[in-house]
């Protein structure tokens, strides 16, 4: 059973829209350092869950409080006149529960933000309003990944978690360069003004002890900062610096200062992030604050990955005789590991690409990540997994918490891991630059580029009449070519009577949107009947063309049907809703055709049209359906228990979820 599953690490950020200005910012600077981006899905960036608590208004508060829900939970809560001062978000804020696995780190926006009771009580703030406008961003990227860092990363118990458990920074450098000298006096002057703790060999290691053995105690607990100037890799206990971060297993950020040439990059610094800053006689506090940041992103990435993957290999995920590594594979790390008789290492992902990693086989050592494994390849090559997965355009964080970007991630995801086992994804979705279907379609080109022997396949469903054939459906067929089919659908032949086919039709009348909403049961009545599994997550509840919200749709038709389904209520919208009512039998009244005639516009008239050809959404009827679908018959169709289903149905949590459904379908028949 995986239902146990808790993720090592989260974040939630608190603040009232009083504060927006001022706190999202803030908020966003940490969001894109540690959320994968979504423009570049195969980068190394770490994916952390984060939360979000706020409100349409400033004398609102969230309907909930930040909960429990990782191994450690930092929640980061703005504070200021308008928390202080306003009632309802001071009992909000002072009403928060602390534990062992809950911290809270205030981040006062202005000096009454200091004076908070309760939770807050004693707890030391971040002092936001004392920054310089100058950087001011960069200086919180810095202040709160510090924090995350020793509140989240370190293992210590809550009492330590002061300068004891700072980040230690190593930096290293070339002795022989002026550069090499001001770049790190330039950083060592900056640290020394705060809390963040540092080793640096030229003023640190006392008379009478080796110098050898005290670099080697101090790497051992540090992050590594290599200036690469001219001389640097020419240096031998430059070489030896990153050798020993290397065989330590500690996090390296290479900085690469070059003033005119280096006739050799030594091999052992490669593989780790790398930030480049201009040639500077003097370097500025943009950046040692760009150099600071990048090292403690990196190190929460390093230690974070470790952690990750351990409690993958808990789950059963991989064997428990894979050795974890948190960086792709290394030959010096390979043959070191291979006299140990490590057979198999699993590294994060995503994997490298295939021209990268022949050596592997040469050393006798297989490699895999969390997503790639060549056992798997052909795993999945008889199933046709089709995606219902949609925006739940909800855009203040009152009710729902998640990252805007969290069903975009999901869906990332999951078209890495379905094609990567050879299965046929089955989506129905416009051709909307930037939306959903273009980032899965760039996914999989990205997967087709490193799965160079594997067909890659999507088959994409247009709608009449957003199958028309335009110059944008032939840019996308160019495209995508490689792996892309596109299914066009025709005219339903009830509504065809009169209509020029051939010519697109807008929306814009009542009669023309009830033949867009037949047009689109159409399409989605097949894709679900060619589909073998569903999987249903998000979905909007506003602002649609179909009879009824078009997940909401395709649930429904799974359903009646007996088409096997995962439904993953945790990332809200029509899927959140509709677990609501199979879960607890609750009718929420965004399931109700009042809410739906007063919150869509047109959709009265449209809705009047269809029932008088008996093509409307009977809302009584679909609320039956859902309260009396069974659970463990849902279950059992996708190969899970009753209880990970229950917990697919709740979970917010992208991987948590994918292991259950590749879990699911690994036993699906």
């Amino acid at each position: 059973m995986l239902n146990d599953y808790i993720t090592p690490l989260s974040i939630s950020f608190v603040w009232s829209p009083s504060d927006k200005k001022l706190a999202e910012p803030i908020i966003n600077v940490v969001k894109n350092s540690f959320s994968r981006d979504k423009a570049k899905p195969f980068s190394r960036a770490i994916n952390l869950p984060i939360f979000f608590y706020s409100s349409s208004s400033g004398n609102i508060t969230p309907s909930n409080t930040p909960m429990i829900n990782a191994q450690r939970s930092v929640i980061f809560v703005f504070t200021s006149l308008n928390t202080l001062g306003n009632k309802a978000w001071k009992e909000y804020i002072e009403y928060f529960q602390v534990s062992e696995n809950m911290r809270i780190v205030p981040i006062a926006l202005d000096e009454f933000g200091l004076n908070h009771q309760g939770a807050l009580d004693g707890l030391n703030c971040i002092r936001a309003y004392e920054w310089q406008l100058d950087n001011k961003h960069l200086t919180a990227l810095v202040s709160l990944s510090h924090e995350l860092y020793r509140h989240g990363i370190c293992d210590s118990k809550g009492e330590n978690t002061g300068n004891s458990n700072s980040i230690k920074i190593f930096l290293s450098h070339s002795k022989s360069e002026p550069e090499g000298r001001t770049y790190v006096k330039k950083v060592k002057d900056f640290i020394d003004q705060t809390n963040i703790g540092r080793f640096f060999d030229a003023t640190e290691i006392a008379a009478g002890f080796l110098f050898s053995s005290e670099i080697e105690k101090h790497i051992s607990d540090s992050t590594l900062i290599a200036f690469e100037t001219d001389s640097y890799f020419s240096r031998y206990w430059c070489q030896r610096e990153i050798l020993s971060a290397k065989e330590k297993d500690r996090p390296i950020l290479v900085v690469n200062c070059l003033n005119e040439y280096e006739d050799r990059i030594f091999p052992a610094s490669s593989n780790v992030p790398c930030i480049s800053i201009p040639n500077l006689s003097d370097i500025t506090e943009l950046e040692v604050l760009r150099v600071l940041s990048a090292a403690l992103i990196e190190t929460i990435r390093f230690q974070y990955s470790q952690k990750i993957l351990l409690e993958y290999q808990k789950k059963n995920w991989f064997s428990d005789g894979i050795e974890l590594i948190a960086r792709p594979p290394e030959v010096r790390k390979m043959f070191a590991l291979k006299n140990k008789g490590v057979k198999k290492v699993c590294y994060p992902d995503p994997p490298v690409f295939m021209e990268e990693a022949d050596w592997h086989s040469m050393i006798g050592i297989e490699a895999i990540t969390p997503l790639w494994n060549p056992s798997d390849l052909n795993s999945f090559i008889h199933l046709n997994v089709g995606l219902s997965i949609s925006d739940c355009n909800e855009s203040n964080f009152e009710r729902t918490h998640l990252n805007p970007d969290q069903l975009l991630h999901l869906a990332q995801d999951l078209a890495k891991h379905m094609l990567a086992r050879s299965a046929k994804l089955v989506y129905g979705g416009d051709l909307r630059p930037n939306g959903l279907t273009e980032f899965i379609l760039d996914e999989a080109l990205i997967l087709a580029d490193r799965l160079t022997d594997q067909e890659i396949k999507v088959e994409n469903h247009l709608a009449w009449p957003l199958s028309i054939e335009t110059n944008e459906v032939r840019a996308w067929r160019a495209k995508y070519s490689r792996l892309m089919l596109t299914v066009e659908h025709d005219i339903p032949e009830d509504v065809a009577d009169g209509i020029d086919c051939c010519s697109y039709l807008k929306p814009d009348t009542p009669a023309n949107s009830f033949i867009w909403s037949r047009s689109l049961t159409k399409m989605r009545e097949h894709v679900v009947k060619n589909s073998s599994v569903r999987i249903c997550a998000g979905g909007k509840l506003t602002d649609y063309k179909g009879k009824m919200p078009g997940v909401l749709e395709e649930i429904v038709l799974s359903i009646n049907s007996g088409k096997p389904i995962f439904l993953l209520g945790g990332f809200n919208g029509v899927v959140g809703d509709v677990c609501d009512v199979i879960r607890n039998k609750v009718v929420p009244i965004t399931l109700t055709e009042k809410w739906q005639t007063q919150n869509n516009s047109g959709y009265h008239e449209r809705q009047k049209i269809a029932k008088s050809k008996n093509q409307h959404c009977d809302y009584d009827e679909v609320i039956h359906i859902l309260k009396n679908a069974d659970i463990n018959k849902l279950a059992k169709n996708v190969g899970l228990s009753v209880e990970d289903y229950k917990q697919l149905m709740i979970s917010p949590f992208v991987d948590e979820c994918i292991n259950l459904i590749l879990n699911g379908l690994k036993n699906y028949k």
